[in-house]
This record gives C-alpha cells, structure tokens and sequence, in this order.
C-alpha cells in the first residue's frame, strides 16, 4: 500500500520520486476518480532535460501521458497529461482549455494574463496537468481545432465537456502525482481562460474543496445565452450588406478611439472608462463621407448598433437567463484580429473558415450539440425563436453553464477566486462576467464576497491576444498562493502592457466597479500616475 505524506508547498520531493518510467503503463482503478468510467492508465511516461532560461527556465520533469476511459464504448476517451517536476514545491496547478477544446492545453506555459516576467508554473515546481476535455479535434478543415464540436453527437462526452472531464481528470493527475512522489500535494489550484474560465467556476461551483484557489479570465460562463448571442451576431452579418468589411472594421475602431479615449484623462489608445464610452455610428454614415471605405451603409451602421446592445429573448434558460449583455464593439477591441472579431468576410453556409470566431463556434454547436445534424444550416435556426429546439438548448445550458452565484460552499472551504476580464474582449462579453459578480454579491453580501474573491475589469485587453490596445501580465499565480497559503490578498496590483511597442507600462488594476484614471500628472507608462476612479 502506498502511504502518502503531505508536503509542505517549498518542500523538494526529488528524493522521495519513484523513476519516470515506472509510470508508463499504470493502471488507475475507476473508483479512484470520483465520477463514473471504466478507469485510467498511462500510455507513455518519459523524462524532459531542462529548458530555457530567466523567466522560461523549467527544469527537468517527467511528462505522463493518460487515458480515462469512458462507460459508454462509443465515447471517446478522455486524454491528458501531467507534468511531475524532479523538484516539486508541492503544489499543483490545472489548466483549463478553450473552444471546444478537444486538444491538450499547454501545460508548460504560464496561466492567461500571467507575468512574462516570471517563470510558469511548471518553471515554479508546480505538478501541471490538464486534458483535452473528453474528445479529441478531428475537424482538419477548421480555422483552430478547438472549434471543433463533432464530439456533441454522443452524450458521454456532451457531459464531459460541460464539466464532468474535469473532476475525471483531477482525479487521476492527483492519484499518479500521489503514486510518483508518494506524498499528497500541499496545495492545489486552477486557472483557465475563455472556456477555460468557464471550467474554473465550474470547479469552484460543483467540487468547492477540491481546489483551494481558482483563476478565472475572460470566462464564457454564461455558455449557452453567449452562444445564442454568436447565433444573433452570425445571422445579423449573413444579411445582405450587413456586413463590415475589415477596413469599415478598423474605422469603427478609430472612430470610437478618437471619441472617448480621453474621458479617463489620458490619450493612451485604451478606453478606461468603458461604461462611460458613448459613441453613435451614425456619425459614419456615408451620406456625410464621400469614399465608401470611410463611410457605413445604413444596414452596417444597424448592425454594429445591434451587436453593441443587450439581446433579449421571450423564454427562460435553465438557470433563468433571458438576455445576453452585447459586446463592447464600440469599446476598442482591436480589428486587426478579425477571427476574433467580425471576421474577414461574412457568415454563410456552407460557414467560411474567415467568418467570425463566434460564427464558427454557432456553426459548429447548432450542427453538432444542439440538431446534432452534421448538414444542418446553423443560420436557419432564430436564437429568439428556436421552436423544436427550444428543448435541446435548455438541456444544454442546464449543462453547459457556471453560473451559480452560490459561492459559500466554495468559501467555506478557504477557496480564493481572482477573476479578471478585459473590456474590449471581443468574444466573450466583459459584462456577462460583471452581471454573475454583481450576482455574487447580492446572493453572498458584500464582507463574505470581499474574503475570497477579487474582480478586475481591465481597460483595453482583448480576448487573450498581445494585440490589443493593453495586453495585460500579472503574477497572478503569486498572488493566488499568497491568498490560499499566508491568508494575505492582493493590494493595489499592477499590470504590464507586454505589447512589443509598449514601453513596458504599467496600470492599477482595479477592484470592480474601479477603473484607473490619469491624475493629471506624473509619468503616463506608470501605475501611480493613475487612480482607481468609481
């Protein structure tokens, strides 16, 4: 029998590892996984030399290879891997995915809007695992593979995306990090963005101990409304001269830049206050410019209107949804990126691999999850009117979304939520995550809220991507451990713009509602140059 001691988080292990190898081929008996299969075991375990160096230093580790096996034989298995450090500091970190997943995230890399300047967990001594969800991507024609839905036409894996993969997953990472090191980890945490930041409220909703702190970033939590509104925004640019060309993309762009760029005291190219941002399209339409590349059509001009407010629809979700807030369009996401904004050309079906990520993503859902039809016409189908499919969408979002408010479970147990969003985010809306906070306070009060979760709107960070008007880097992971393990949260945190033409600079970020502000004076690349205004 194998007796495990708990370390302590700076403690080395290396002496206490059984060999690399000894992993490959173990077996991982179903009920050490706490929600059914058929088990686990390891389809390869070998060592990795040591790489790089400064801030992408990462000693040796032994790199395991698994697979979880389902109940149902037609679903597929649940692939992963885990990376043991020869000196673990004894904790772990699971990274969550994006898309659909159905790829194996990087688990070498740092956590979304991590320090560039410090090294990933991996580097720090961190056990990293993650897997791709419950599926695999086998969509070779896709713009990215985690596009990719094909998966949704069997249950079992429907499940394990929604959520099930991760306790699944969890589970057998920490029975082979017990069996390597023979020791329990000291501490264990998570951190995803997109629909990786859907799975880290999702672990601190439905298995509130088995992480002692979450890092939620652009999280898609509200899943189903979100894809609902892609099915809206995809059918609004599929109509006859809707669309915006990526030139009319990049006026719009400008356009609002040059409107309220200066509301936050400072023009820096980043909208600080976005809430306070007004701007009427209509100001672009071409009956006041005379080229047609500097102007908008009266149906464009409707379009980027539409998409910038809330969507409403005339029926209940399963957790009581019945809009989805808008995205911030008019708000500086950057459109030099266009899968991730508009896209480059329109929607259509068959669907183009330019159109618009959110595009992509209805497409792939509405054929697969929700008709589970691989032929369906994804744009026949009305988010405000979907008739026979009314029922299949609220199974889904009874699955799909985390969204619970209830947070106390997760308190309780001592857990630490940082949850950060940018507000030009041009995928998933920044103000879906300021309703669920908001949600958080009213159901948990504002004292409980203030113990364990902190919740940061930053100006000018888009979707993940360095091209955007501030790409943000935090070490967010010291911060988390600081919180969980020493009971101290963060004060006054500073984020670095590491866009290449930057300068380095630095912002506060600030606690919601907050948002940072020029006093007036002092360098502008510097934090404390601004304050936190309400």
């Amino acid at each position: 029998m194998l007796v495990a001691t708990t370390l302590t988080p700076t403690a080395h292990a290396e002496k206490a590892t059984a060999p690399c190898t000894k992993l490959d081929g173990v077996k991982v008996p179903a009920a050490a996984i706490g929600l059914p299969t058929t088990g686990a075991e390891v389809t390869d375990a070998r060592m990795v030399d040591a790489s790089g160096d400064g801030a992408k230093a990462i000693g040796p580790y032994c790199r395991v290879e698994a697979a979880i096996h389902p109940v149902d034989q037609k679903a597929p298995d649940i692939t992963m891997q885990v990376d043991l450090p020869a000196r673990w500091n004894g904790r772990v970190m699971m990274f969550g995915g994006g898309g659909f997943d159905g790829v194996i995230p990087d688990i070498t890399a740092n956590v979304p809007y991590g320090a560039a300047d410090q090294r990933t967990p991996l580097g720090r001594g961190y056990v990293t695992f993650a897997s791709d969800s419950g599926h695999q991507a086998t969509q070779p024609d896709l713009p990215s593979p985690v596009f990719d839905a094909s998966f949704g036409l069997n249950d079992e894996a429907v499940r394990n995306f929604a959520g099930d993969a991760l306790k699944k997953t969890r589970d057998t990472a920490l029975f082979l990090t017990r069996t390597h090191y023979r020791a329990e980890p000291a501490r264990s945490y998570f951190a995803g963005g997109s629909n990786g930041g859907r799975e880290a409220l999702t672990v601190a909703q439905r298995w509130p101990t088995d992480f002692d702190g979450v890092i939620s970033v652009f999280p898609a939590l509200n899943f189903v409304a979100g894809t609902l509104f892609s099915a809206y925004e995809a059918r609004l640019l599929s109509r006859p001269g809707a669309f915006l060309a990526p030139e009319q993309q990049k006026l719009v762009y400008r356009s609002v830049i040059k409107a309220c760029d200066g509301n936050d005291g400072l023009r820096d190219g980043v909208i600080s206050d976005e809430v306070g941002c007004h701007f009427d399209p209509a100001v672009l339409h071409c009956s006041h410019k005379g080229k047609a590349s500097a102007c908008l059509t009266g149906p464009q001009i409707a379009t980027i209107k539409a998409l910038s407010a809330p969507l409403r629809w005339n029926y209940p979700l399963a957790h009581g949804q019945t809009s989805s807030p808008g995205l911030p369009y008019l708000s500086g996401a950057d459109p030099s990126i266009p899968l991730l904004g508009l896209g480059a050309h329109a929607p259509a079906h068959p669907m183009p691999t330019t159109a618009a990520a959110a595009a992509q993503f209805w497409d792939q859902w509405a054929r697969y999850v929700v008709a589970r039809d691989p032929k369906f016409d994804s744009l026949t189908l009305d988010p405000l009117r979907p008739g026979q499919r009314l029922r299949r969408i609220r199974e889904l979002s009874a699955l799909h979304d985390a969204n619970d408010p209830d947070l106390r479970a997760f308190e309780r147990a001592g857990g630490k939520l940082l949850l950060l969003h940018g507000t030009a985010d041009e995928l998933v809306s920044h103000r879906s995550t300021v309703t669920y906070f908001e949600s958080v306070v009213k159901t948990m009060g504002q004292p409980a809220v203030d113990r364990f979760a902190r919740f940061y709107l930053i100006p000018g960070a888009n979707h993940g991507s360095v091209q955007s008007p501030f790409a943000p880097s935090w070490d967010s992971v010291t911060a988390l451990e600081k919180w969980a393990e020493h009971q101290t949260a963060p004060v006054r945190p500073r984020a670095t713009d590491v866009n290449p033409d930057a300068r380095a600079r630095t912002r506060p970020l600030c606690e919601y509602p907050a948002w940072p502000r020029y006093v007036g004076s002092g360098n502008p690349d510097a934090a404390a140059s601004f304050t936190c205004h309400l």
